[in-house]
């Protein structure tokens, strides 16, 4: 019925401004698990992560539910895991509009959002009113943590420990994203120090739940490689790469609009940099594969190479709601498939 009706409203939501159709379907979030209905993923698809028990090895990245509104939608379309934010310690406007764009031929988004949410503690006081109402979802649930604007880089890591210390106990898991192109002076906390001193606080601060670093796919290797290195000696429980690109990959248009580029046209840069990430992780955390995951021939490619789950976001744009459970149907029908044949 979900894909019925997004058949029916993508025309009109695509002459819309791409943030004012994404307003108008977060209107009606909460319908989704009504018409989705409550069909799991079938068990031979689950995977560990982390220590996070994931029904599907397909996750939602950070960057669609930056509040978490839309958590039991997420479940019900078959995710295996809900990642929401990015959250900042203060809440925030954002950068200014028009800051969404799609690229409708290339099935890529450029975003320049500047992590516009409402806040640590708004976003903490959410998830408890979730678990109150009884509909928090059956998978790991994630918050992916930015510095908020207004804080200055020497004090990063106070305003991450602010976000973590409201949202300890709520959440699943932390992601600690240094890697957005949209906060000016953020991907410096990339660097060797700075990075170290604030995974040193974080992790250790965060107690139990498990803390993941989110890489750009802009560092050169042996940068990625070291970013992996120190989040592995800090401590932290799985790397995510990659986020968006400040670059434009093959003919991806809208050249005159900056921000992050994510969705398909990130795709073959986003493997390479994932081969680089996972040569440094060496097998000392998993690393969850992000950047223009659309099909299930995509996922599988991730997981080959070594991936322990993927990400996506931007395909759901452009192939609908569907699109989760539709991976995971094929993706299953394969496990069987093979199991057949090897006469198990």
């Amino acid at each position: 019925m979900l894909d019925s009706l997004y058949r029916i409203a993508r025309p009109l939501l695509f002459r819309l401004d791409a943030e004012t159709a994404h307003r108008l379907v977060f209107a009606g979030i909460g319908l989704v698990p009504l018409l989705a209905g409550d069909r799991r993923p079938d068990p031979v698809l689950a995977v560990k992560v982390a220590g996070l028990d994931w029904p599907s090895p397909v996750g939602l990245a950070a960057g669609l539910d930056k509040d978490g509104v839309g958590i039991p939608a997420w479940a019900a379309l078959g995710f295996g895991a809900v990642e929401v934010g990015t959250v900042t310690a203060l809440p925030q406007a954002g950068n200014p509009r028009p800051r969404l764009f799609r690229l409708v031929d290339e099935e890529g988004l450029v975003n320049r959002m500047g992590f516009n949410n409402e806040g640590a503690v708004a976003l903490a006081a959410s998830l408890a009113r979730l678990r109150s109402t009884g509909r928090w979802p059956r998978v790991p649930v994630g918050a992916n943590l930015g510095k908020s604007k207004l804080t200055p880089n020497e004090d990063a890591v106070g305003d991450y420990l602010n976000s973590v210390g409201a949202l300890r106990g709520k959440v699943d898991y932390f992601v600690v994203n240094v890697s957005s192109p949209n906060t000016p002076g953020l991907r410096a906390l990339q660097d060797k120090e700075p990075l170290k001193r604030l995974l040193d606080a974080v992790v250790p601060a965060a107690q139990r739940t498990p803390v993941m670093l989110k890489i750009a796919p802009d560092l050169e290797d042996d940068a990625l490689a070291e970013a992996v290195d120190v989040a592995v000696d800090s401590g932290c429980a799985a790397i995510i790469a990659t986020n968006t690109t400040t670059s434009r990959p093959g003919t991806t248009g809208r050249l005159d609009q900056y921000g992050g580029l994510s969705g398909k046209p990130l795709r073959p840069l986003s493997r390479a940099k994932i081969a680089v990430a996972l040569a440094a992780a060496r097998q000392r955390v998993p690393v969850i594969g992000v950047g223009g995951v659309s099909t299930a021939d995509d996922v599988e490619e991730y997981l080959a190479m070594g991936c322990a789950a993927v990400q996506l976001y931007s395909a759901l744009i452009f192939h609908g709601p569907g699109l989760v459970r539709r991976i995971n149907d094929e993706l299953a029908a394969r496990r069987h498939a093979a199991a057949t044949r090897r006469g198990t």
